[in-house]
């Protein structure tokens, strides 16, 4: 899928300066209880299938609409897992601070596929067997399919590569 247009009219603005932007992640497991990953079309790594909240867009809605974009499954959101901020940087110099919201989804059907651009495969994973991911994607993986409990958030004053976060054990 190409940038958003709202991103895009920002960029005329900022240039590759860094933008805070609103984001959801799904963590979706199906029947035999494997994880629904996609591999990046921008670096090749894998990780939890995530995007942008356009303006006006709830964030359960573009949950929803992620999902099917990027591996034709209809999924539904049943709990709100976690709220951090991460930082990413993009081949092209843009730099980003997400605001992201991970969601734990249930499978409702659909025929698992590549379905846009944006990735280079989609693919079930079972639990023990995952490809390497970054913090991020364990964080909200691990805060999803972890003991139901509040959202996760991290502690007030915490920062990404802080030396001895605890958060991502």
């Amino acid at each position: 899928m190409p940038v958003p247009d709202y991103i895009l009219r920002m960029r005329k603005h900022v240039g590759h300066d860094l933008l805070w932007l609103p984001s959801v992640s799904a963590v979706v497991c199906n029947d035999a209880g494997e994880l629904l990953l996609a591999q990046q079309a921008d670096g090749g790594r894998w990780s939890v299938v995530s995007g942008f909240v356009e303006p006006g867009e709830q964030p359960a809605t573009t949950v929803v609409r992620e999902v099917w974009e990027e591996t034709g499954l209809d999924v539904e959101p049943v709990r709100l897992s976690s709220a951090v901020s991460h930082p990413h940087s993009y081949p092209n110099g843009d730099r980003c601070e997400y605001l992201n919201l991970g969601f734990h989804c249930r499978l409702l059907g659909g025929e698992n596929r590549v379905n846009d651009d944006e990735s280079l495969a989609v693919k079930w994973f079972a639990p023990g067997r995952l490809p390497r991911l970054d913090e991020h994607a364990r964080l909200v993986i691990r805060h999803a399919l972890g003991p139901q409990a509040p959202t996760f958030f991290l502690p007030a004053g915490t920062d990404w590569g802080e030396p001895g976060n605890d958060w991502d054990d």
